[in-house]
């Protein structure tokens, strides 16, 4: 009888956690899906902590444009920004299992239309090649034989091989002697600096911060671009309620001129060092 009796009893408390995890499992989803933003409590931002100026570590906090353009959106509907650090690689697998709700940090959406649920684009980037000034490399012809490098799973790896690529990313990545994927833009210039690497592929945001904070004098963008693109906030495909409510937020804040104020003030940062961001902004421009 006691055996039965503790048997019994287990099975309840078995059955006890598993209506409490389906109790917990339709709470969050509830708040995932519900096409009431009051229903939802915060937003979990996924970016890559080594992409300035879009999202970076700025001694103990986390900073950049793009998390500040996501505060905005948690401000309008009283939401809490939660900014999760990323490995790049990892991204999928972050949104896919639901520790993150998007990818918001320079994210590109061409040639990844079909993989997520995008927003309207809000900037129009370009690959470029950064070499340094003593380099004696002028023009992408230069580049034969060079050591390149360039981050993994980029969108700069994607123009340079692969479905994706472009005709200047295909004449490069032939040239090249050698192509090293690495995981952060950080490790790049290091590479550069030391000589490792001849020339690094990349966003021309980052490019322009990069060089901003490491020395105008030797680094330079060399005129012609890999690539050009535009980033958007990647949700998880099928996910168009929270897309839409993140919109609509952008869509007003753009409209009481509070993006414009965000974009001013990143664009006078530091002697007017990342005044690109004016000139590539295109939310609701096409």
């Amino acid at each position: 009888m006691k055996l039965k009796k503790i048997a019994a009893m287990l099975m309840a408390g078995v059955m006890c956690i598993g209506l409490m995890a389906g109790c917990g499992s339709s709470d969050k989803n509830a708040q995932t899906d519900s096409t009431d933003p009051k229903d939802r409590t915060q937003l979990t931002v996924g970016f890559d902590a080594e992409f300035p100026p879009y999202g970076y570590k700025n001694g103990d906090d986390y900073e950049g444009f793009d998390l500040d353009l996501a505060q905005a959106v948690c401000d309008y509907y009283g939401w809490k920004l939660v900014k999760q650090p990323i490995d790049w690689d990892s991204k999928d697998m972050e949104l896919s299992g639901g520790s993150i709700d998007c990818i918001w940090n320079g994210f590109t959406m061409n040639g990844r239309e079909d993989d997520y649920t995008w927003s309207k684009p809000y900037i129009d980037n370009s690959q470029v090649v950064v070499v340094k000034k003593d380099s004696n490399i002028t023009s992408i012809d230069g580049l034969s034989g060079v050591i390149m490098d360039v981050q993994a799973d980029s969108s700069a790896l994607a123009a340079l091989q692969g479905d994706d690529a472009t005709d200047v990313g295909k004449q490069i990545a032939s040239s090249v002697g050698q192509l090293v994927q690495v995981s952060n833009y950080n490790t790049a210039f290091m590479d550069l600096e030391s000589g490792a690497a001849n020339a690094i592929a990349m966003d021309v945001g980052v490019a322009n911060y990069q060089i901003a904070n490491r020395g105008a004098d030797k680094y330079t963008i060399l005129d012609q671009k890999i690539s050009s693109e535009q980033y958007a906030i990647g949700f998880k495909k099928g996910n168009d309620t929270l897309r839409d409510q993140v919109q609509t937020a952008l869509d007003a804040l753009e409209k009481d001129g509070t993006l414009d104020k965000i974009v001013k003030e990143w664009s006078e940062k530091d002697d007017g060092a990342y005044s690109f961001l004016s000139e590539t902004w295109c939310l609701n421009k096409q």
